[in-house]
């Protein structure tokens, strides 16, 4: 039976999630702003138990939390939230990188039509950017610098940390795409400085469909993000539309396991990791791993097997393992991956890359027994 490698795409929902969320869809079927019943009264309940379970993972306050449809979302109520105040203040400079999800990327380029100018970091061929590349773009008229966590296609961890201490003094606002850190790397979330942050439920074992927009405030303020949207007041005008009380009750809920359980669940990827790595150096087969694993986060790589095209592994393979070769966004697409080719890597070794990604949850055993199955294959035909 196949094994699911693919959480970086989604990952499965949690039972416990899950079950909650057949509750709440059962005992809080009234709408949150309902403000005249009973039955509002209890969604609402839900739903700042919620907003609470989202600010303790990060040791925020829970008014910086607003609700999204998710990480795209979220990404372009910063982006484009921002063009009134920099109409304003007629600072219209933007820094992000090359490698960044498209949520950012086609953002930032429509951004660029309407006047704006930004500047795409490039990574080296370990899949980092540069921090200091970064750091010397910023001038007085820079508005925002958005960077990734941890890189979707490659795992690797970017140098948030180093730009958010730079930037924390400067009259800059710096966004961070959490999508595949948040409820991973919890303590290092806790200690980054950041204006604005995005995320996902589905990435950490909650329900597709809901996420997180984090605005964090300054003497007091919020960041001057407008809503994109027209509708209504709801998430006090940031995003609105009726709230979805069971999914944000599974994001929820998500969030207040991966806080329990956050340490343990990296002692289990780590493992997995180790597994994948001492299968690979045992297997004979010619493989690369692009960008540099000690950066990684422990649920994520990215290999390249020599000679072998990623399309008819992944097809030849199919009933040993469900990989990828890069972004669900972009999976319809057969271009090569963006995110490879910033990094400089050879059209070939682009197209003979897979993405492998797991959870805690995973099977040890299945991982042993169907990936060797699928590393058989490719020593089969290298």
């Amino acid at each position: 039976m196949s094994i699911y490698l693919d959480y970086n795409a989604s990952a499965p929902i949690d039972h416990r999630v899950l079950d909650y969320m057949i509750d709440v869809y059962k005992g809080a079927y009234g709408n949150a702003d309902s403000r005249t019943h009973n039955f509002g009264d209890t969604s609402r309940k839900v739903v700042e138990k919620a907003r609470a379970d989202v600010a303790a993972i990060l040791d925020i306050r829970k008014d910086e939390v607003f609700f999204t449809s998710g990480a795209t979302e979220s990404n372009n109520i910063v982006l484009q939230g921002l063009r009134e105040y920099a109409e304003q203040t007629g600072k219209k400079h933007i820094i992000t990188s090359s490698i960044e999800h498209k949520a950012i990327l086609e953002t930032a380029k429509y951004l660029q039509k309407e006047g704006f100018v930004v500047d795409f970091v490039n990574p080296d061929a370990t899949g980092r950017i540069s921090a200091k590349n970064v750091i010397r773009l910023v001038r007085e008229d820079t508005l925002l610098v958005s960077i990734m966590h941890v890189n979707n296609e490659t795992g690797i961890i970017q140098p948030v940390q180093e730009i958010g201490e730079y930037l924390n003094s400067k009259d800059v606002f710096f966004h961070v795409d959490a999508t595949q850190s948040f409820g991973k790397l919890v303590d290092e979330l806790k200690a980054l400085k950041y204006d604005m942050l995005s995320m996902s439920a589905h990435k950490l074992a909650g329900p597709q469909g809901v996420g997180a927009l984090i605005l964090r405030k300054k003497r007091y303020k919020l960041p001057p993000v407008k809503n994109i949207m027209f509708g209504g007041p709801q998430e006090h005008g940031i995003r609105p539309g009726t709230i979805p009380v069971a999914l944000v009750a599974g994001l929820g809920k998500a969030c207040e396991l991966a806080h329990a359980e956050y340490q343990e669940n990296k002692k289990k990827c780590l493992s997995i990791k180790e597994i994948i790595l001492q299968l690979l150096m045992d297997s004979g087969v010619k493989y690369h791993i692009n960008g540099d694993i000690n950066y990684s986060i422990p649920s994520t790589l990215n290999v390249c097997f020599d000679g072998v095209s990623s399309e008819a592994l992944m097809l030849a393979t199919k009933q040993y393992c469900g990989v990828s070769n890069g972004s669900a966004c972009n999976s319809h697409s057969y271009a090569p991956s963006y995110v490879l080719v910033a990094m400089g890597l050879s059209e070939e070794r682009i197209e003979n890359s897979i993405r492998i990604s797991w959870g805690a949850e995973t099977d040890l055993n299945a991982v042993r027994v169907e990936f060797t199955n699928l590393l058989e294959y490719v020593r089969n035909i290298q």
